[in-house]
């Protein structure tokens, strides 16, 4: 097995004083999350089940800074989802896997590996670090479909439930450009399939407000060239010429994060004036300028320089940026470093519980939602 597909599948297999922990008072009820590894909420380990060699992220010290103990989440704490959820007054969500529980305040259907594209996109465009766990935006649409049963009992009932709900339409295209990189297409060939990406996120938020939701979330792309595993496994050859000045991330895949951010903002531009007649919310999270001024100015935000904005806080070290495939975080004798929250990147390619943190925030309050999640509901 590739080296690099052996990595992905272990994984997957000044706002530094404020505390989300203070509730807002908001007339949402209820939470339905869709999303990748950004926002899985536990999803993942329950479908891999405990007996899945090599499944990482339920191991130690995954969840070490909040739960104490391994939930699912790949991070070392909350994630953005919980942030909003606690900011919400509502509870941290369940993921949509989990047996014998209610789901009337909300379910998270979000999977690490979650592509936007149906896995057969990938199967017949010969992307081999595609796997049997990657699930699309459409069979997480199918799961909810088959659960609106257990929440409402009537058109109408769920039209009028669901009027009350934030959806939020996590982070989708990381995995689909990951996989056709790696399957050795170039960053140009990945580009290409900007638009159909962004036409599958546009398609799943037009289906949840035609049942009836009124305020859904929809998340664009990180910077894929600031992530601490692209950083080591797609290094570019020209200090200078492929790499950014002011982050130290790489250029290439910077671009293509935002070309994709550029065309999402569009469609759902276009998806807002078609339904103009009617009052939905359509809120466009940023999820690229913040890491963007995170790897800019660390210091400004809490993080501890150059180190904490690029470097992963879990790692075995003995390779750049604390990333070593052959020791990544949640392998025996793979340790984290003493302080997460001076860190951007928690294990290569996910965030910190104190990155998420703020993230949350700006797209709870700004700046980094258009328009703030908490300014939107009359």
């Amino acid at each position: 097995m590739k080296p690099i597909l052996l990595f992905l599948l272990t994984l997957l297999l000044p706002l530094s004083s404020f505390s989300l922990s203070i509730q807002s008072q908001t007339p949402y009820t209820s939470i339905f999350s869709f999303g990748d590894s950004f926002t899985d909420t536990g999803n993942f380990a329950i479908i891999a089940g405990p007996t899945t060699p090599g499944l990482l992220i339920t191991k130690p010290p995954y969840g070490m800074t909040f739960f104490g103990h391994p939930t699912g989440r790949i991070s070392d704490g909350r994630l953005a989802i919980d942030f909003i959820a606690e900011a919400l007054g509502l509870p941290l969500l369940l993921p949509s896997m989990a047996a014998n529980q209610s789901f009337k305040q909300g379910a998270n259907f979000a999977v690490a590996g979650a592509t936007a594209l149906d896995r057969t996109f990938f199967v017949n465009d010969g992307d081999t670090a595609v796997t049997a766990y990657n699930i699309s935006v459409g069979d997480q649409l199918r799961w909810f479909d088959a659960m609106k049963p257990t929440l409402c009992d009537s058109t109408q009932a769920c039209r009028e439930y669901f009027a009350q709900a934030l959806f939020v339409v996590g982070e989708f295209g990381w995995n689909d450009y990951g996989f056709m990189l790696l399957a050795g297409k170039s960053v140009d060939e990945a580009r290409s399939r900007v638009p159909e990406v962004v036409g599958a996120i546009c398609a799943a938020t037009e289906k949840l407000i035609d049942g009836g939701g009124k305020t859904v979330v929809v998340s664009g792309l990180t910077p894929m060239g600031c992530a601490t595993g692209n950083l080591v496994l797609f290094a570019g050859q020209n200090a200078t010429a492929d790499y950014e000045p002011a982050t130290g991330c790489l250029n290439d895949l910077n671009l293509l994060s935002k070309e994709h951010n550029q065309q999402l903002r569009q469609a759902l531009a276009r998806l807002r004036a078609r339904r103009s007649g009617v009052r939905v919310r359509i809120i466009y999270a940023d999820f690229y300028a913040p890491i963007e001024d995170f790897a800019t100015s660390p210091d400004s935000y809490g993080f501890n320089g150059t180190d904490g904005a690029l470097n992963a806080c879990c790692g075995g070290g003995g390779g750049r940026y604390n990333f070593n495939l052959t020791a990544a975080c949640g392998m025996p004798g793979v340790s984290a470093c003493s302080d997460p929250s001076a860190y951007v990147n928690w294990d290569g390619i996910h965030l910190t519980e104190a990155a998420n943190r703020r993230v949350a925030d700006g797209w709870l309050r700004g700046p980094y939602a258009h328009p703030p999640i908490l300014d939107t509901h009359c």
